[in-house]
């Protein structure tokens, strides 16, 4: 065995570089590495190497997008979702700034899903749950106050919704309806806020959130909803007050006016060309005024009575043949006294008559009623100061006058109400704001990941790429001359056979050249060269082989 390996040929070539020596468990990753067509595409393997090495670089440095996982998580909550999130393997961040629980946007679901199953968040109850686990052939009292409470339950994770809202718990007081109490009470409700840190209610929201809450309960109107904040603050007092009320109509009045000025002025002076202040005095007042009148001489008759009463003898019949005397009427009868009064022979008998008439007339007389309402938010007065930039050439007192007049009518000018316009024209100050950082920039930094990306990039191909095409071109040559060498070696043994009697010639065959031959053919004859040239040598390499097939 000892003599098989010292006879182990070695290539004595110069060309050829010194291959080191590996183990038995790499001798196949070097036979491989050796064959022709891995030989050719190494420069590929490493260009393919090197631009893969700069991609990962470049998404590395990239990092992926990011989701809030649930909004209006307590600090409990939070470290149980943490825990839970770590134990899956589910990456996580935790905001510095506001706290936000924040997972990958494309594991978001995923991450909800695994937290749902082991029950977290441990938030209140919904009101879909609380009447689902109502025990069946409970009593109306009991029905009555699971239903409140889910009520209460669904208000209070809307309420939780909003952003700076944290938590928010939702107390509604309202009374049984009954046929035997003749004024009901009204329900009332109060709102417990638990707000984040350095986060605030604008006036306007906690108006929202009475609006919302008593729109939810039958009966109920908003000034019977209160809001607390964790700090025990009546946040509900300020958004209800009659001062807060005042000042946001002016403020609305005021943006109007303003806005109308904007939009006038900007396309005739240009941006920054010009400042506009308005101050609106809004009356706040409301006044009800009922007046009844009554017209002069304007009446109707509406209803009228008349009686008429004729006592005494009345006048006999007519009598007699109808003529000329029987158709006159009679003589006045004159009463003196007692005494019959005689009358004319042929005339007729006359008699005593009295008549009384009773008249009762009704009238109506006219009434007027008016009722005067003042409304609140009467606008008393308007002020308008208007800033005129004095550029290279002043506006004119014309120019001016027809500003004015502009703005006089886009405020709607009442000179009876004492509205006063004021236009001046000065030359601005140019006041330079500092320029922040360039690393404050927002391009800075993916600018910074694209540099780093692609000085990796060039790094792999310097010092990866670039000895491995190389080495890749020098093992090419390598190989072309020991191709040629071997088909010197075919030629001369074509040729001459007898120069191959001596081991020691200079063109003596190798197992290097014979595993190196181009062809099957070529390296046949070399085998069958090499067992001519020394048969004693071709044993020994031939026994060698078969104790080490034996061995395995």
């Amino acid at each position: 065995m000892a003599e098989a390996q010292i006879l182990t040929p070695v290539d004595e070539s110069p060309n050829r570089l010194p291959v080191p020596a590996m183990g038995g468990r790499f001798a196949p990753v070097q036979q491989f590495v050796r064959q022709p067509a891995v030989q050719r595409a190494l420069p590929m393997i490493a260009t393919t190497t090197a631009i893969g090495i700069a991609a990962l670089a470049y998404f590395m440095t990239q990092s992926a997008p990011q989701a809030q996982l649930f909004a209006g998580l307590d600090d409990t909550d939070k470290a149980a979702v943490a825990d839970a999130l770590q134990t899956q393997g589910i990456g996580h961040t935790i905001d510095p700034a506001t706290g936000a629980l924040t997972v990958d946007a494309d594991k978001l679901y995923q991450a909800r899903i695994a937290l749902a199953g082991q029950g977290l968040p441990r938030a209140q109850p919904s009101g879909d749950s609380l009447i689902a686990s109502l025990p069946m052939g409970s009593s109306r009292a009991i029905e009555g106050e699971t239903l409140r409470s889910a009520r209460e339950a669904d208000l209070s994770r809307t309420i939780e919704t909003i952003d700076a809202v944290k938590s928010a718990r939702v107390h509604i007081a309202a009374a049984e309806p009954s046929l035997f109490v003749r004024e009901d009470k009204p329900s009332t409700a109060s709102v417990m806020l638990t707000l984040q840190n350095g986060r605030s209610l604008s006036d306007g929201q906690v108006q929202a959130i009475r609006f919302l809450v008593a729109s939810s309960v039958p009966g109920m109107n908003a000034d019977q909803v209160q809001v607390i904040d964790q700090r025990g603050a009546l946040l509900s007092d300020g958004a209800a007050s009659g001062d807060m009320k005042a000042f946001q109509l002016q403020t609305q009045v005021e943006d109007r006016f303003r806005r109308a000025l904007d939009t006038l002025l900007g396309p005739m002076l240009g941006a920054g060309n010009y400042t506009v202040e308005v101050h609106a005095d809004v009356d706040m007042s409301e006044s009800q005024a009922t007046r009844e009148s009554f017209p002069k001489d304007d009446r109707a008759l509406t209803s009228e009575q008349v009686t008429r009463t004729v006592s005494g003898e009345g006048a006999p019949p007519a009598v007699g043949i109808p003529g000329a005397l029987s158709n006159q009427p009679p003589q006045a009868s004159t009463v003196t006294g007692t005494a019959p009064v005689p009358t004319a022979p042929g005339a007729p008998p006359t008699a005593q008559t009295n008549s009384n008439e009773n008249a009762t007339r009704a009238y109506e007389v006219g009434r007027e009623i008016s009722v005067t309402h003042q409304p609140q938010g009467q606008l008393r007065r308007v002020s308008v100061a208007v800033a005129l930039n004095q550029g290279k050439k002043a506006l004119t007192q014309t120019d001016i006058a027809k500003i004015d007049s502009l703005v006089k009518g886009a405020i709607g000018f009442d000179a009876a109400r004492g509205d006063m316009v004021a236009i001046n024209q000065r030359p601005f100050v140019k006041v330079e704001e500092a320029a922040p950082a360039f690393y404050d920039q927002p391009w800075f930094l993916p600018l910074v990941k694209q540099v780093g990306a692609i000085l990796a990039a060039i790094l792999a191909f310097f010092f990866i790429g670039r000895p491995l095409i190389r080495a890749a071109k020098q093992r090419a040559t390598q190989r072309a001359e020991r191709e040629a060498q071997i088909e010197e070696t075919l030629l001369a043994v074509t040729e001459n056979p007898a120069a191959l009697a001596s081991p020691r010639a200079s063109n003596a065959i190798t197992l290097d050249m014979i595993e190196a031959a181009p062809s099957y053919e070529a390296r046949a004859n070399l085998v069958r060269e090499f067992v001519r040239q020394d048969s004693a040598r071709a044993a020994l390499v031939v026994r060698q082989l078969m104790q080490e097939g034996a061995r395995a």
